[in-house]
């Protein structure tokens, strides 16, 4: 294990799912599973160079030198062979889609895992031979892309293994499992899970998500792409963003339904202040655009606390345009409900106020208006304002709370987001800076 280690330690920091940038990886094993094959086994391994540590999930196969699909080499291992990334391998791969749609496990009680099946698989009929594909481009974690073989029936699968692991349900896995279960088509079929079991370094077993499998949508296109087209071209969105707000909005009902709610209290508010507060105070040392603003943003928040909230509830917590997929089938479908992965995990858990949800999508629809290039800017901005109207509707009927144009939480919400949007550009895409700044203006404007 400790040359395998050494290896992980140089090949981790270079995959885009690694959250320690800059720093060199301090790994310790936490556990070891063979997968079928003895030569291809799921290593959780923890990394020091960060506190509290991360404990990652990197599934290894032992394989036979110049057989190793391109990019995933890790290493050498003995005479001959070489350690890879199992994540393309067969073994590994067919392993994982069985844990997902039949159920199976491996190891103890106390160190082991197994798959469990979610019921999808007897409403949707399931291939039994497939063909897997690594899902490219994702930050965080890692999906897998099973599509039937050709003479086979069944609906394509897609699995994300969660890179970073922890104690407790994944809520990826907690809220689209018990949206799907109450027959939301706004999300997609979950058809299983893989839980594990480790210990801490106390030496305490702990339980926790490590993979995830639901239905694949062939060939279609998310919201952001869909919103995109529809604004160069000109077309009326208001019909789609209306639609869009009731998904948002049956997600939110239904949550609220199945899992508890609770009055926020003096605490609560306190905490989402202090975090507007903590964003700001780092976005006016970084973006200097801002500090004429600050008072009024400010002030912005200060309302927001004074007017009544509504219960605190399980939210999406990273909702936006690209995380909504155009179906036919389904209409608007939603995925990730992972929350923002920079969150701790416990605070991603805790019911929080909805309307974050909202202000996400209203800043996603503003972006619209900076990634169309296009002379006549009066009128993307136009389709942005009919769009995010439209939306609110639509969030508005579904719930059936009354709207109201001048809503001070959303708009300390939304504040907030363009905020940390200004820090992001900033540091990411100078160029595209402008765009939380025009928001902040509109939302904060100068006295």
């Amino acid at each position: 294990m400790g040359d395998l280690l050494e290896l992980l330690a140089v090949w981790m920091p270079r995959q885009r799912w690694y959250g320690t940038k800059g720093r060199d990886p301090l790994l310790t094993p936490v556990a070891d599973w063979p997968i079928d094959d003895a030569d291809a086994r799921l290593l959780l391994v923890r990394d020091d160079a960060v506190q509290p540590a991360i404990v990652y999930q990197v599934p290894v196969a032992r394989r036979a030198e110049g057989s190793v699909p391109p990019g995933s080499l890790i290493g050498p291992a003995d005479e001959g062979r070489v350690w890879t990334d199992a994540t393309t391998d067969p073994a590994f791969t067919d392993a994982l889609y069985t844990l997902v749609t039949a159920g199976g496990e491996a190891g103890t009680d106390e160190d082991g895992f197994r798959g469990i099946p979610l019921g999808a698989a007897d409403r949707r009929p399931l291939a039994s031979r497939i063909t897997a594909r690594v899902l490219s481009g994702e930050q965080s974690n890692t999906s897998i892309i099973y599509r039937p073989d050709d003479d086979e029936a069944g609906v394509p699968v897609i699995c994300k293994l969660f890179r970073q692991v922890n104690p407790g349900i994944n809520p990826d896995v907690e809220l689209q499992s018990a949206l799907a279960a109450g027959g939301a088509a706004f999300v997609p079929g979950a058809i299983g899970e893989v839980r594990g079991v480790w210990m801490t370094l106390e030496g305490v077993p702990v339980s926790g998500s490590l993979a995830f499998a639901q239905e694949f949508f062939e060939g279609v296109e998310d919201a952001w792409r869909v919103a995109l087209d529809a604004a160069a071209a000109g077309e009326d969105f208001s019909q789609r963003a209306y639609a869009l707000g009731a998904s948002v909005a049956g997600m939110h009902v239904a949550l609220a339904e199945r899992f508890s709610t609770l009055a926020p209290s003096a605490a609560d508010r306190s905490s989402v202040n202090n975090a507007w507060e903590r964003r700001l105070a780092i976005a006016l040392m970084e973006v200097p655009q801002l500090a004429p603003y600050a008072e009024q943003i400010h002030r912005v928040y200060e309302r927001a606390l004074e007017t009544p909230w509504p219960d605190l509830q399980r939210v999406h917590g990273d909702l936006h345009l690209g995380q909504v997929l155009d179906t036919p089938s389904n209409g608007w479908v939603l995925l990730d409900f992972e929350g923002e992965p920079l969150r701790p995990i416990t605070e991603r858990l805790q019911p929080d106020v909805a309307v974050r949800d909202v202000a996400g999508m209203l800043r996603s629809f503003d972006y619209v208006s900076g990634a169309v290039a296009d002379d006549d800017g009066a009128a993307v901005r136009a389709w942005v304002i009919a769009a995010q109207q439209a939306f609110l509707d639509g969030y508005a009927d579904t719930t059936g709370r009354p709207r109201t144009d001048d809503d001070p939480l959303l708009k300390a919400f939304e504040l907030d987001k363009a905020v940390y949007e200004a820090i992001y550009e900033t540091r990411n895409r100078p160029d595209w800076v402008g765009i939380p700044l025009a928001a902040i203006g509109r939302l904060a404007p100068l006295s």
